[in-house]
């Protein structure tokens, strides 16, 4: 018996399609006691794992010259949503070589979309 066939993961459809280097912003809900907030945690994406159980990915700041990382499920409840403020351009799926480099030398170059212009027939 195959366990993907009993467990269906159902991904948040507030989560868009992320890859390594982008550099996103995650919403999400803190309970403290019995009062909930959101907190933001904006940083770049180091690791997305794709899995049975859904997958999750994990975001890298520098909070205050400390490396922060945190990892979050693709199919958690408690994420509000995703913002993906810049694509970085990357050659490898896991960047855990910027956990040794500064603030400075971890920047990434932005990854330009290639636009296609329409040519348009002329009329005679």
């Amino acid at each position: 018996m195959d366990i993907r066939k009993l467990i269906e993961p159902k991904i948040n459809p507030k989560i868009p399609q992320i890859l390594p280097g982008d550099t996103v912003k995650v919403g999400f809900i803190i309970s403290e006691g019995d009062k909930e907030r959101s907190q933001y945690f904006e940083g770049m994406v180091i690791r997305v794992r794709k899995g049975v159980d859904g997958g999750s990915f994990t975001v890298r700041k520098i909070s205050y010259g400390v490396g922060v990382e945190c990892t979050f499920p693709f199919q958690s409840a408690t994420i509000q949503g995703v913002d993906v403020l810049r694509h970085g351009k990357v050659r490898r799926a896991k960047l855990f070589y910027t956990r040794r480099l500064t603030a400075k030398r971890s920047r990434l170059k932005e990854r330009r979309k290639k636009v296609v212009e329409e040519v348009v027939p002329e009329t005679e």
